[in-house]
């Protein structure tokens, strides 16, 4: 059974899309891309079908990861075929648990950082969008710190559907 995590942010194009690079590439070092479906999305359609910010392209290739992407907007329905939803900032969190449609829907949203036992209380991955190529490199900083232990929970998950 595959287990399924989609990354989302506001516009699909910076946050998101630099999330979903690197756990995948997280993902196929722990040899599971065979069991792990990894996506993203953005909350709003204003980038939808173009691909990922230039300067989320850079840094991502900068460090090794893959930067191909096409953003889309999150649909309601997809929590139907989603283990982990996994926001980027709390406005994405608190818009994405409105759009649940189960309770249970909601408890599969999770704030990235929360994975990050070093964030302490700030957990928003803040919006690189509007800042330079420092703010993509800190970014991708947060997201990565984020990632293991974000591994971790989804090996568990995994584990326990296998008992």
């Amino acid at each position: 059974m595959t287990y399924r995590v989609c990354f989302v942010c506001t516009g699909n194009i910076c946050r998101s899309p630099m999330a979903e690079s690197v756990f995948r590439a997280r993902v196929a070092e722990a040899g599971l891309e065979d069991r792990v479906e990894v996506d993203s999305a953005g909350t709003g359609n204003w980038h939808e079908g173009e691909p990922a910010d230039q300067r989320t392209v850079s840094v991502l290739e900068e460090h090794g990861y893959d930067s191909e992407h096409i953003a889309r907007q999150f649909q309601p329905s997809w929590f139907a075929r989603l283990d982990l939803v996994v926001a980027l900032d709390a406005g994405h969190l608190k818009a994405l648990r409105r759009l649940a449609p189960t309770e249970e829907d909601a408890r599969k949203v999770h704030l990235l950082r929360s994975y990050d036992p070093a964030a302490g209380d700030d957990l928003d991955v803040p919006d690189p969008y509007y800042g330079h190529h420092g703010d993509f490199e800190d970014c991708l900083g947060m997201v990565e710190a984020a990632s293991a232990g974000m591994l971790a929970a989804v090996r568990e998950h995994l584990e326990g559907r296998a008992a």
